[in-house]
């Protein structure tokens, strides 16, 4: 069966959402569409203070989580902006399922998982028949992310500091393969 579900692992800040944008890229100038949400970390003067998300269509950007926020569900010193990750990222995963070849989800885990509107559209774009490339988080125990890695048309890959300069060539590689069957059907 082939891979629908390309997913990434590995611990933060090894690279996974660069490689994700680089594979998203590839994908782009070869004429594929390509939507929904990344999210990475904001720093001022070398600090992490948040998370920022962003639509890959639109481009519009908000917070994921901030240190400095003061309500909303917490994880770890941040506090997780469920109004920016319904309004901004929820909405580019939905109109990357309705509208694109390509769904990029960055990424199923704890911060993301609080909001029952992303869990949604995640179940959207996994049960869509388009291709979806993710980040699934490297060690967070939730049922979406569980049976998402189970699937049948699903490969995760681990990414470390030896694979991380590669990878992306081998993902797009799959992701072409797939694609180049799906609109044969």
């Amino acid at each position: 069966m082939k891979k629908r579900l390309l997913l990434l692992s590995g611990s933060p800040g090894v690279g996974k959402t660069t490689i994700l944008l680089k594979v998203a890229e590839a994908l782009k100038i070869r004429g594929y569409s390509v939507g929904g949400m990344i999210s990475r970390e904001a720093r001022i003067s070398g600090s992490r203070v948040g998370f920022e998300i962003m639509d890959l269509g639109s481009g519009k950007s908000g917070w994921l989580a901030h240190a400095d926020q003061e309500i909303g569900p917490q994880v770890g010193k941040y506090r997780v902006n469920l109004k920016d990750l319904d309004d901004i990222g929820v909405k580019a995963i939905t109109n990357a399922v309705a509208n694109c070849d390509i769904i990029v989800i960055d990424e199923i885990g704890p911060m993301e998982l609080f909001s029952g509107k992303f869990k949604e559209a995640v179940v959207k774009a996994v049960e869509s028949r388009e291709l979806v490339l993710g980040i699934v988080h490297w060690k967070a125990q939730d049922r979406l992310i569980d049976e998402t890695r189970k699937r049948e048309d699903a490969e995760v890959y681990t990414v470390t500091s030896e694979n991380r300069q590669s990878l992306h060539e081998a993902l797009t590689a799959r992701a072409l393969d797939f694609l180049s069957n799906a609109s044969g059907e």
